[in-house]
């Protein structure tokens, strides 16, 4: 029997990789919510593979983010499993309101994410020590919440013109809930709280954790109308205390011009716990720069 699943596996896999096309898992069993799992594996694959979970903005698809996200031609030049969850809202956005997904095991979108994960180190070859998530706008949401949640899961998070973890809770909303509850006080960047109260509510989505915590690289830009440029601060601070760093270096023009860095604590843009890039006069969302996503992950 368990030959007999090997080599289903590895049929699945080939036939994926030969492909070199997303392609829908159609035998995963998507639990505990019903998101689609799609996912793209090169054909140079070389297990164990790094996986990057890539989600969508409303309104958004797996099959559209493929392409805005740009990192379909860096899995076929660093061998990397891509995974693209499809939302099952009608309007394409992801629960990141409800308690059930903001709770480490709790039933939610998360939850459901995290099991598109260990699907893909089971089936395909994945590294459970090299997961990563990469997300904008709703997604960028869920890469925070992924982060909070699944610290155990995934090692690194990049962030495109999202939210702090937990800024969108609406009480009473549930993770069947479609359309998923909307804040308006985090969206128009009103939701504002210490750095440690921030911290507090990462901390609180999985209680008993004290393993390492993911590294994160955000960006928004100033001139965001969604969801608005003071959330970039918000979630610098929140990180900043989870992670426990207290230092920070700004350089300006970085990566590019009307791009601010800054760095927190000590390390290089591909080696530190901590990146934001504040980009002067960019609206919702932020273009992805999928060359510094898979640096950042320390894949290329």
């Amino acid at each position: 029997m368990q030959l007999l699943t090997r080599i289903a596996a590895l049929a699945s896999l080939a036939t994926l990789g030969s492909g070199q096309q997303l392609q829908r898992v159609n035998d995963f069993n998507a639990v505990p919510t019903r998101l689609g799992m799609f996912s793209y594996v090169p054909a140079n694959l070389k297990t164990p593979a790094p996986i990057i979970v890539a989600v969508h903005h409303c309104q958004g698809s797996a099959q559209g983010y493929l392409s805005t996200s740009q990192l379909q031609p860096q899995a076929d030049r660093h061998g990397i499993i891509l995974i693209y969850p499809n939302s099952k809202s009608g309007g394409g956005c992801f629960d990141v309101a409800s308690t059930a997904t903001l709770t480490h095991d709790g039933g939610g979108d998360s939850q459901t994410i995290a099991n598109m994960v260990k699907y893909a180190v089971q089936n395909y070859g994945g590294d459970a020590n090299r997961t990563f998530v990469v997300g904008t706008s709703s997604g960028a949401m869920m890469a925070n919440v992924l982060a909070g949640a699944y610290p155990d899961v995934f090692k690194a998070v990049s962030v495109y013109s999202g939210v702090p973890d937990g800024c969108f809770f609406v009480q009473g909303s549930t993770a069947t809930q479609d359309p998923p509850g909307w804040a308006n006080a985090c969206a128009n960047g009103q939701l504002t709280k210490t750095a440690q109260q921030w911290g507090d509510l990462v901390r609180s989505y999985y209680p008993n954790y004290t393993g390492p915590r993911p590294r994160l690289q955000i960006f928004h830009g100033t001139a965001d109308s969604t969801l608005r440029y003071p959330n970039y601060q918000e979630q610098l601070k929140q990180w900043s205390d989870v992670l426990g760093l207290t230092t920070k270096k700004d350089t300006a023009n970085t990566p590019q011009s009307g791009y601010t860095q800054t760095i927190y604590g000590d390390g290089t843009t591909t080696t530190a716990q901590l990146v934001g890039y504040s980009a002067q006069g960019v609206g919702h969302t932020v273009p992805q720069h999928p060359d510094m996503d898979v640096a950042f992950f320390g894949i290329a």
